[in-house]
């Protein structure tokens, strides 16, 4: 499989690199930068501190080396992910995204692409936080209206959206276990004098240093708590994640696959 590779400087850019650099099933044909960076024209495994030259040159130009690819892996930006779905589309090529923080709006660009080309979305690609949203499900399923639910979760103090991309993606599982929408009932922080409206699930974002990703649910119930998290130490098992997704979507016809398809959970 052809793999072009956009941002490979970012901190999920550079172990995606890695990832596919290591793999026997993958060969990396492409490395995107933004737009004016220094290190443009300098080696892929070079720009990836990969530890190794890989005898690819870095572009800022996807749409030069696009044909060169069988599927583009993008954990850039929102703005960057809206070009790089464009030509995809335009060139027929499969897309694996995990930038988060997208509106209804440009997801649904995302949906309506899938009927032209196999578009993977995942807003976490870790094979354990997936397994953790089974648990999740089956716990609201379980208790529903008898428990509280409330999400802390952290990361470093470079994230942009708020709550993280996987979060949210938790409270949309538990919401519609519940049998109802989140936007209905997610509550962001708190202040104020005024008690836990029953029915809701709370929203806690830490940004702090360099945290990778933390998040933690609490299930509240009278004179007793659960709680489930997920801690990574590193952002490897993300990238580990994306570069299977690509390699799902090796046979795939158009379509919207998720990361329960590569998990077949």
């Amino acid at each position: 499989m052809q793999v072009i590779v956009i941002g490979p400087r970012g901190k999920m850019g550079r172990l995606i690199t890695a990832a596919a650099a290591s793999r026997d099933d993958m060969k990396l044909v492409a490395g995107i930068a933004p737009r004016g960076r220094s290190y443009i024209g300098q080696d892929l495994g070079s720009v990836a501190m990969t530890g190794s030259e890989l005898g690819i040159p870095v572009t800022d130009d996807l749409e030069s080396v696009i044909d060169l690819g069988d599927v583009i892996i993008d954990f850039s930006t929102k703005e960057t992910a809206m070009e790089v779905l464009d030509l995809a589309v335009a060139h027929k090529k499969a897309l694996v995204c995990g930038t988060t923080g997208f509106s209804q709006e440009e997801m649904l660009r995302f949906q309506n692409a899938a009927e032209k080309i196999p578009v993977l979305y995942a807003a976490n690609t870790s094979r354990l936080v997936n397994i953790m949203n089974r648990l999740l499900e089956l716990v609201t399923s379980a208790l529903k209206d008898e428990i509280d639910i409330e999400i802390l979760e952290m990361h470093d103090q470079w994230k942009k959206d708020a709550p993280s991309g996987t979060a949210r993606e938790m409270g949309e599982i538990m919401a519609h276990a519940l049998g109802k929408e989140l936007d209905e009932i997610a509550v962001y922080g708190r202040e104020g004098t005024a008690q836990r409206r029953p029915g809701t699930i709370g929203y806690h974002s830490l940004r702090a240093g360099n945290i990778p990703s933390s998040h933690t649910v609490f299930f509240g119930g009278m004179g007793e708590r659960l709680e489930i998290t997920h801690h990574s130490y590193n952002w490897e098992c993300f990238a580990r994640g994306a570069c299977d997704c690509a390699a799902f979507l090796a046979d795939k016809r158009p379509g919207f696959y998720t990361i329960k398809d590569v998990l077949n959970l």
